[in-house]
């Protein structure tokens, strides 16, 4: 039996990386008048799904996937949250 799972990641810099995009947005809302905004930091959101036999071996997969494709390992932290959404039964 195969299950699906949704997969909500976040990519974000660590914390010693200086992140300009950041800066340029804090910059930006204290232009606008937002005073009390600091340390603005950007990162990315992704969801996928993501077909496995259980939630461990997704897990494994999705630890393999960030690490190789969605977060650059030496300037990224990454997490994830995996939701099953459906359990499928059959060939694929």
């Amino acid at each position: 039996m195969q299950r699906k799972y949704l997969a909500k990641i976040h990519v974000t810099l660590r914390p010693s990386v200086l992140d300009p995009a950041g800066v340029a947005v804090q910059s930006g809302l204290r232009q606008m008048g937002y005073e009390t905004v600091e340390n603005v930091r950007i990162g990315k959101y992704i969801e996928l799904t993501i077909i496995s036999q259980d939630e461990t071996k997704a897990r494994r997969d999705l630890d393999s996937i960030c690490d190789q494709m969605l977060a650059n390992p030496v300037i990224e932290n990454y997490r994830f949250d995996l939701i099953e959404v459906e359990t499928q039964t059959g060939v694929f």
